[in-house]
C-alpha cells in the first residue's frame, strides 16, 4: 500500500507551511498487528518528517519519520498501513486531548466520532 499519495502529500506540505495552526489531521497511520497509531497534519519540506499525534503506548504530539513508517517490516510480509477510510474531522488539539484523557488514539477515535455522529443527528 502506498503510505502517501500525491494529494495527501501536497495537504501534508501545504500545512507544514502553516506550522503555527491547529491543523484537522490529514492521515491516519497505524500497525495493523500490535500498537502504533499515528495521526499527520503536516510533512516538512524535506518529504520525509512528518508531524502530529503518535500513539506508541502514550498518546505525544511530535514528528515522526515517513522513511522508518515505509520501511518498518512486520511479521507475514505486513507493514505499517494508511487507514484509506480515515477523516480526521477535528483539529489536533481535540485529537491530542481526547487521546489523553481516552488514553490512546483508538480510543479517542470511538469517543470523537460518536459526539459527532450525535452533533450531526441533533
Amino acid at each position: 500500500m502506498v503510505l502517501l499519495t500525491d494529494d495527501l502529500r501536497e495537504q501534508l506540505l501545504t500545512n507544514g507551511r502553516d506550522h503555527g495552526s491547529d491543523h484537522v489531521p490529514v492521515m491516519k497511520l497505524f500497525n495493523p498487528l500490535g500498537a502504533g497509531v499515528w495521526l499527520a497534519t503536516e510533512l516538512d519540506e524535506d518529504g520525509d518528517l512528518l508531524y502530529g499525534l503518535a500513539d506508541l503506548g502514550e498518546p505525544e504530539i511530535g514528528a515522526f519519520s515517513l522513511a522508518e513508517m515505509t520501511s518498518l517490516r512486520l511479521p507475514w510480509g505486513m507493514g505499517i498501513e494508511r487507514d484509506i477510510l480515515f477523516t480526521g474531522d477535528f483539529p489536533l488539539s481535540v485529537w491530542a486531548e481526547a487521546a489523553c484523557e481516552a488514553g490512546s488514539i483508538r480510543a479517542a477515535e470511538r469517543i470523537l466520532y460518536r459526539a459527532r455522529m450525535a452533533q450531526e443527528g441533533s
